[in-house]
């Protein structure tokens, strides 16, 4: 049921968010305040369906300043938690297929969200690049290196384009883990189990600090997987 009324929620407020949001965004030429209540209807979602979640770490981040974030990714959950919970306004690198979706497709657009094709180089290639203009702007980025959901929760093998993102624009990142997040909407689940979510955040990592992209990625991943179980910590 309660997931049920978390989708309710969402098909609900998603279109009277875009009503004023969309309008009012046009004439400000201002994303923030539909930005804002994107974020609160999207974490509503979460508590809605009776997941909790303990921010642990936070307090390392310099909130003057820009960062691309990288997470692990194991549920259809990660996005609507996670991104409210970061600092200020972020944007994300989505597949493209996403912006084909009414209303969110154009929400996205208006919050800079970056396109990325997975199974075209060039234009990934080219999304890069766009990532890279909208961190320029002071954005933050957020990122899950894997390119997709994990199946079972272990850590997969890291896309190489964000991290020669990082390191073209000097941008810190700072690893996240997620805990829990599998176990409350496993992949290929209907339903959202109550519980509670750690989003765990790691010392910020400077790319100036490397002097290869191979030993950024190395980096980045043992960070974020030293605060998962062993046996979910992949190769």
């Amino acid at each position: 049921m309660r997931t049920l009324l978390m989708l309710a929620w969402w098909v609900v407020m998603v279109p009277l968010d875009a009503l004023w949001g969309f309008p009012w965004t046009l004439i400000s030429r201002r994303v923030d305040a539909l930005y804002r209540s994107a974020m609160w209807i999207a974490l509503t979602g979460t508590r809605i369906a009776g997941v909790t979640w303990r921010r642990i770490g936070y307090e390392q981040l310099d909130l003057s300043r820009n960062y691309i974030f990288m997470s692990n990714h194991v549920s259809n959950l990660d996005p609507p938690l996670l991104i409210p919970l970061l600092p200020h306004r972020v944007t994300i690198m989505v597949k493209r297929e996403l912006f084909n979706i009414p209303i969110l497709g154009s929400a996205m657009l208006m919050a800079d969200c970056v396109p990325i094709d997975r199974q075209n180089r060039d234009a990934a290639i080219a999304s890069v690049r766009q990532a890279e203009d909208v961190i320029r702007r002071g954005h933050h980025m957020m990122v899950y290196p894997e390119g997709t959901r994990s199946p079972d929760g272990k850590l997969l093998p890291f896309k190489k384009g964000p991290f020669y993102m990082a390191m073209e624009t000097g941008v810190p990142i700072v690893p996240i883990t997620l805990l829990n997040t599998e176990t409350l909407w496993p992949k290929g689940k209907f339903f959202v189990k109550q519980g509670e979510a750690q989003v765990i955040f790691h010392p910020p990592i400077d790319p100036k600090q490397f002097g290869n992209r191979d030993e950024l990625v190395k980096a980045v991943r043992d960070q974020i997987a030293s605060a998962l179980p062993p046996e979910r910590r992949g190769e």
